[in-house]
């Protein structure tokens, strides 16, 4: 019984796009390990940008230094 975890930062992913990361992880799963995409699972855990870190530092301050960076 696959159990696939997708974990994404809470920056608008909309339902079509959820629907399709859960279809396409399944085929996957279906495809390459020949699973029963009855038995299989998909998570997708959305994670606060606060909550999630790159390169020693919170993502929410990364992205907006980047936006700062831009506009300038």
């Amino acid at each position: 019984m696959p159990y696939i975890l997708i974990q994404v930062t809470d920056e608008g992913v909309t339902k079509q796009q959820k629907e399709a990361l859960i279809a396409g992880a399944t085929d996957l799963v279906v495809n390459v390990l020949h699973k029963d995409p009855e038995a299989t699972f998909v998570v997708i855990d959305e994670v606060n940008t606060d909550n999630w870190g790159h390169g020693g530092e919170v993502v929410t301050q990364r992205r907006q230094r980047e936006a700062a960076r831009r506009k300038s």
